[in-house]
């Protein structure tokens, strides 16, 4: 629209907020896909009011100092960036940046008694020369190299129709254009083309790790759930690559409000949005505080939550239940620890992925050891350390001593495991996943820890259940729920955008969407589109 034209709608907005009570769009949720859309759908002309129950803004993209009196900001829960565009960074002006990783990811093992590892990064002749080492051969390294080419083509012609009208699923299979990478990912379950593709179970873990982030899936699974985690994992940004975002991923959502706000959204944090009402043309947003509560309307509303909520809040029938699979655990060191594996320096090792207990027989015992009902006895996890790329959400003093940040994220440990002692579940699933790691290591990850003010050591670690009571997740599904294949199903009411309800003024903008989960911004995006009816 003119820009005259948009000056005159955000006039008109601010004398609404000034009314306070009717608005075009009302956005329940004040998360990074729900500050997207605010951003959009405001720079069109719209008045927008985002209504966040926390505090803040920003969901599970957010940064804190967990530590108390140490300057360390952390990226709490969610942590790199893949799925982001470039185009909404572009649309909306935000002054944000990523920074690559020097090395994709270490994976330590022991072979006849000696302690080596799989090094991917630094160069193709450096990673040739470690598959070698580990396997013997070339043969791996080879198939690695073709394996990814190939879903790199895939990501090269998948990633851009994500901020598009779904395509049909005959479209997205004749736009990829290649049958043997639609039969992998799309077709057979993705343990199939591993084990074709790789000999080595070390290298073949490494592979299958990306189907499982979140998602608590056999190799094998009929469901296609791997794949389609998979899929969402080696995408990103048209080539796979995933980024650390600088300044934490709290910049991300700063940069995000500043331009909702810029544009004239209103967002108000603390008000927790308890009801809507809706005749498919007008809609009423019920909401609370402490103190009081209240009712605005508005012609359209988003809701940047689960879709479980979403159905709660319009009283409709709730969706299938799902539960999330994961540990996050976040620390802040004094040194990085020193490896068993002498070939390869800890700032190498932990500057990507560094993966843990995770071949491809080690995370099959774990899914079967969870499925039956326990916690796995060697659980798999990944870790990095998000201050060897990017130093800055350390204060001075920090990064002066040499302190670190690590990231570890845990697999296999679905929430049905911690509902009987959530407490209990988490502390012993901690002191195996740790022990775990220390078996790789020359000195216990314990010994490295740095300690708050008080003396503490400085680590935390989050449940599925943690989740859920923090954030809202159902069952502590970082994707809301199970993700879905990025085409259209009319047998499940997918919609132009994957982002439609049953009702035509309410739209779905958070994670649940279809080609939603993530730190994307595609769901606020495509829920911005919607509402303007592109």
């Amino acid at each position: 629209m003119p820009e005259q034209d948009a000056q005159e709608a955000r006039r008109t907005s601010r004398e609404r907020d000034s009314h306070g009570d009717a608005y075009d769009i009302v956005i329940v949720g004040g998360g990074h896909n729900g500050l997207v859309a605010a951003a959009y759908l405001a720079r069109s002309g719209r008045s927008v009011l985002v209504l966040e129950r926390l505090g803040h803004t920003g969901g599970a993209a957010v940064s804190t100092r967990p530590f108390a009196g140490l300057d360390a900001r952390l990226s709490r829960y969610s942590y790199l960036v893949s799925l982001l565009p470039d185009k909404i960074v572009r649309d909306l002006g935000l002054r944000f940046a990523v920074r690559e990783r020097t090395i994709s990811s270490y994976t330590p093992t022991e072979r006849n008694g000696v302690a080596t590892g799989l090094l991917v990064g630094g160069g193709e002749e450096r990673t040739r020369g470690s598959f070698r080492a580990l396997t013997g051969a070339d043969r791996d390294f080879e198939s690695w190299q073709r394996f990814y080419s190939m879903t790199r083509r895939v990501a090269e012609r998948v990633f851009p129709t994500l901020t598009e009208p779904l395509p049909t699923r005959k479209a997205l299979r004749e736009r990829i254009g290649d049958a043997d990478a639609w039969r992998m990912l799309f077709d057979e379950p993705l343990g199939v083309a591993i084990e074709d593709t790789f000999d080595d179970d070390l290298v073949r873990g490494v592979v299958l790790t990306d189907a499982l982030i979140g998602t608590f899936a056999d190799a094998h699974d009929p469901s296609l759930a791997q794949n389609r985690c998979f899929l969402y994992h080696v995408i990103g940004g048209g080539t796979g690559d995933w980024n650390v975002p600088v300044g934490g991923m709290g910049a991300l959502t700063d940069a995000l409000a500043t331009a909702a706000r810029s544009a004239g959204a209103r967002i108000v944090t603390g008000r927790e949005v308890t009801r809507i009402e809706t005749d498919g043309t007008r809609a009423e947003v019920s909401w609370r505080t402490d103190e009081e509560a209240g009712i605005v309307s508005a012609g359209q509303v988003l809701v940047n939550a689960s879709p479980q909520a979403l159905a709660a809040l319009l009283g409709d029938a709730p969706p299938a239940p799902s539960e999330g699979a994961q540990l996050k655990v976040n620390m802040l060191l004094r040194r990085l620890p020193e490896l068993r594996d002498r070939a390869v320096s800890p700032s190498d090792a932990f500057a990507g992925t560094f993966h843990v207990a995770e071949g491809y027989e080690q995370l099959a015992v774990a899914h079967r050891e969870a499925a039956a009902g326990g916690l796995p006895t060697a659980p798999p996890s990944e870790i990095y350390c998000h201050s060897l790329t990017d130093p800055s959400i350390l204060g001075p003093e920090l990064a002066e001593r040499g302190y670190q940040t690590l990231t570890l994220f845990g697999l296999h440990t679905p929430a049905g495991l911690f509902a009987h002692d959530n407490d209990g579940a988490r502390e012993s699933l901690l002191k195996a996943t740790l022990g775990r790691l220390d078996a790789h290591l020359a000195e216990p990850i314990t010994d490295c820890l740095a300690l708050d003010e008080e003396g503490r050591p400085c680590i935390e670690a989050k449940t599925p259940l943690d989740l859920e009571a923090e954030l809202r997740l159902p069952g502590g599904n970082i994707f809301h729920r199970p993700l879905a294949f990025p085409y259209a199903d009319e047998s499940a009411g997918t919609g132009r955008w994957g982002v439609e309800t049953a009702h035509a003024n309410v739209l779905l903008c958070g994670a649940g969407a279809v080609r939603g989960g993530g730190v994307s911004g595609i769901p606020g995006h495509n829920a911005a589109m919607a509402a303007l009816g592109h």
